[in-house]
């Protein structure tokens, strides 16, 4: 592969190219992004809403002086994401003996497994609180 066929329509090459994955994400829920047509900045939000909640928390930011790399969190919601990774980190120990190889485990054993993961899981993916 030749360094010119490697190159984008901008004229980087593929590792140089500044928009990865990350920019592609919202910048408040990390939602996927639609990707851009045309000229003009790169959006950051999928929505209003996610921008005002970005300002807000900004603002709130500016106010108790926390730097960007600070994250204020009520006891109970860290309470509850260190609840909700235990019982994932259980899903995948028990996943892990059911489907033991030596064990020779069924296809109702996959899908019971799969179903037991995914039950642990999806608190985790499906919650999108708001400040």
């Amino acid at each position: 592969m030749t360094k010119q066929s490697d190159e984008t329509s901008s004229g980087l090459s593929n590792t140089q190219n500044p928009i990865t994955q990350d920019h592609l994400k919202c910048r408040w829920c990390r939602s996927p992004l639609p990707a851009s047509s045309g000229a003009g900045r790169p959006r950051e939000f999928c929505s209003q809403a996610c921008r005002q909640w970005d300002w807000v928390a900004r603002q709130r930011a500016t106010e108790l002086a926390l730097s960007e790399d600070e994250l204020v969190i009520t006891r109970a919601e860290r309470d509850k994401l260190r609840d909700q990774i235990f019982v994932l980190r259980c899903a995948v120990q028990d996943v892990e003996q059911d489907l033991d190889p030596s064990i020779d485990p069924t296809t109702r054993d996959y899908k019971a497994a799969l179903s037991w993961l995914l039950d642990a899981a999806r608190p985790l993916v499906q919650d999108k609180s708001q400040p």
